[in-house]
């Protein structure tokens, strides 16, 4: 049965809409072109989105072009504004922009684990006030956070976790009752970061792909045909549990010590790094694993250390060895450790061979995480996220991805993620967009 004409309108509005959302201001005749919609049938929609106070004129589409036709429509920016939150243990980051996307205001501080929750609240509550005010935000419409944790499906709550702490729940209410004109909404930190991968970042061209956290702790998202899937209780990708070798024991239910986060956090990498003589640059402003892992890339650079292809005679990949200079273990000639530079001669030499060890025993240890998600997912795609991935670019990446081809029988591409840590509060303020745009994009009685 054919749509009703209040029915195409709107649908014909929201097209429009989206276009202009995606990819700025147009041209009446780019609508049409976009559209496939007639001439008549745009002049229509452009009439109605500007009477609805959605579009405005913003400029003209050349010097040399005048009349209507030059016209350039875009989506009336200051119709709303946004906030975005990227929530961790350590603190809270948070930025103000208008409907487009546009940052108005960002800033950060800093919340100590001894912080009292009510301080800690207050703390980051006020900055969101802060920021607001700032950007000259009188009214927030859409709030949205990234924390790390778990999202219950049914609910979209962050859910009760010993190893969080107490603030973050406490958050979310606070934020919706200091603010009670805005819609809060949560999600998982990864979760957020895949999404701004996707959307501006190393997933562009991928429907399929899960992105691998790799930060101060560990986490995975996964994306299938486009969706971001979460699981029954909203836990897809708690790769951190992950039992592994090369580690003391076994993770639990309420403690991923002994996990791959053992292997691949922050503080595993510093331990990691030291047994290779890695040091990252005095007055480095990243955390930790991501500053060893930066200096590390940038010692291979200068010193010409390639990539290591493992221990071809500890089984199969390199991987064989059970317990070898793992966690806990002194082994210095581990499969970890394999494929350092050799005959290197001179101090940038010897720099660059301890750089490229140390690389190819942290792509060991993350190989394992991605040949899990590989057997399981078939993701074709791999992006290492977060300051870590970021920090080691194309060159744990490629080591990574080395790694996978002697490990999977399926095809997977390892890429750098671009983001970093930042991608948290880029995927937080999307979906802060995508919210606010479809309340107020929503048709209307005309």
């Amino acid at each position: 049965m054919p749509a009703s004409p209040s029915t195409a309108r709107a649908m014909n509005d929201r097209l429009a809409l989206r276009l202009l959302q995606q990819q700025g201001p147009l041209t009446a005749t780019q609508l049409k072109q976009h559209t496939g919609l007639s001439r008549p049938t745009v002049a229509d929609l452009v009439d109605r989105l500007a009477a609805s106070g959605l579009i405005e004129v913003v400029g003209e589409a050349g010097a040399q072009r005048r009349g209507p036709n030059a016209k350039l429509y875009g989506i009336v920016a200051d119709r709303a504004h946004l906030a975005a939150l990227d929530v961790r243990t350590e603190g809270v980051s948070v930025l103000v922009s208008d409907l487009v996307g546009r940052v108005l205001g960002e800033a950060s501080v800093p919340i100590g684990g001894d912080t009292g929750t009510g301080h800690a609240v207050e703390q980051a509550v006020a900055l969101v006030e802060r920021v607001a005010k700032e950007a000259g935000a009188d009214r927030l419409h859409t709030v949205g956070i990234g924390a790390p944790g778990l999202i219950d499906p049914a609910t979209g709550e962050l859910r009760d976790s010993g190893g969080l702490p107490a603030w973050h729940r406490r958050l979310v209410a606070a934020l919706q009752e200091r603010l009670p004109a805005a819609r809060v909404t949560v999600e998982n930190e990864t979760n957020l970061a895949a999404l701004a991968e996707q959307r501006d970042g190393a997933a562009r061209d991928r429907d399929t792909f899960v992105l691998l956290w790799l930060g101060i702790g560990t986490g995975a998202a996964v994306v299938l045909d486009g969706h971001l899937r979460r699981g029954a209780s909203g836990g897809t990708g708690e790769i951190g549990f992950l039992p592994v070798p090369w580690t003391r024991g076994l993770p639990s239910a309420t403690d991923c010590e002994g996990g791959f986060h053992s292997l691949a956090s922050s503080a595993a990498i510093a331990e990691l790094a030291v047994r290779h003589a890695v040091t990252a640059p005095a007055g480095s402003e990243e955390p930790l694993g991501a500053g060893l892992v930066r200096a590390a890339v940038e010692a291979v650079a200068a010193g010409g250390a390639g990539t290591g292809a493992g221990d071809a005679g500890a089984g199969p990949g390199g991987w064989g060895r059970t317990g070898g200079g793992g966690v806990g273990s002194a082994g210095a000639g581990s499969a970890e450790g394999a494929g350092s530079a050799k005959g290197a001669e001179g101090a940038a030499g010897d720099a660059a061979g301890g750089a490229g060890a140390f690389l190819d025993a942290l792509a060991d240890r993350v190989a394992l995480g991605v040949a899990s998600v590989v057997a399981v997912l078939d993701p074709g795609c791999v992006v290492l996220g977060g300051e870590v991935g970021r920090a080691g670019g194309e060159e744990l990446a490629g080591r990574v991805e080395e790694r996978i081809r002697r490990m999977a029988p399926l095809p997977t591409e390892v890429r750098a993620g671009v983001l970093g840590g930042a991608a948290v509060l880029r995927g937080a303020l999307l979906t802060a967009r995508e919210a606010a745009q479809e309340e107020l994009f929503s048709p209307l009685d005309r």
